[in-house]
């Protein structure tokens, strides 16, 4: 095991769990935290893992099950286990202070400004993993049907997956911001309002226009659909003003 994986068991040990799995535990969060896996990734699957680890499937599973429940992980059934851990978790106090002071528009505002060249540099710069990562996501997407909070988690891992497709870490985590900022405040409230089941099924459609431009490469209708798209939503905000 190398120095870096040694150094995880200290944050683990309070699990009582075997040796083994202690070190499939030890190995994985070691990676998450170097980044070979990054936040919002899925896992290789536990076959995959447990060929490559050596060791048997329920080894695995069950240090996976230790990783969710620190909250490193998050498991989805029927779809894997996703990456939560940030090697750099951003002081919830700063969102807090900045959401007090971002209105509605301010958030649409800073999303006419980052959303078109988020688009473009992602349609350039995504790799196929990352696009089929991206059509995952979207199936979450479109698998919602009534609750406004499904819809939004998912429509946030869908825009992350782009954000982090742009290849460009800063503006990723500019965009990250963006999605804290807006949860903080009352723009997520005001958006759990008009999301009726027809307006999810109305976005639904647009994302899946969205993913079949970005998969293609067309840099031209991805980032005339984002600017349409913001259009539309700030119609929506000018009812509410």
């Amino acid at each position: 095991m190398s120095s870096a994986e040694e150094t995880t068991s200290q944050i683990l040990t309070t699990h009582s769990v075997g040796a083994t799995v202690q070190v499939v535990i030890d190995t994985l969060f070691a990676r998450i935290k170097a980044g070979t896996y990054p936040v919002d990734t899925r896992l290789p699957s536990e076959r995959t893992l447990a060929s490559e680890l050596g060791v048997a499937r329920n080894t695995v599973r069950e240090a996976l099950d230790v990783l969710a429940g620190q909250n490193v992980i998050h498991r989805r059934p029927g779809s894997g286990s996703f990456v939560k851990y940030r090697s750099d978790p951003k002081p919830e106090a700063s969102y807090s202070s900045l959401a007090k002071e971002v209105s509605p528009l301010d958030h649409l505002v800073v999303r006419g400004i980052l959303e078109p060249e988020l688009i473009r540099l992602a349609v350039i710069n995504m790799t196929p993993r990352q696009i089929e990562e991206l059509d995952e996501i979207l199936s979450r997407v479109e698998a919602v049907r009534t609750d406004p909070g499904d819809f939004i988690e998912a429509e946030e891992d869908l825009y992350r997956k782009i954000a982090e497709g742009t290849g460009n870490p800063l503006l990723h985590s500019c965009y990250e911001l963006t999605i804290e900022a807006c949860r903080l405040s009352y723009r997520t409230a005001l958006r759990r309002r008009h999301l009726t089941p027809q307006r999810i099924q109305d976005y639904q459609k647009r994302y899946n226009t969205l993913f079949n431009a970005i998969a293609s490469r067309d840099v031209e209708s991805a980032v005339e659909f984002i600017k349409l798209h913001l259009i539309d939503e700030q119609k929506l905000l000018l009812q509410e003003i």
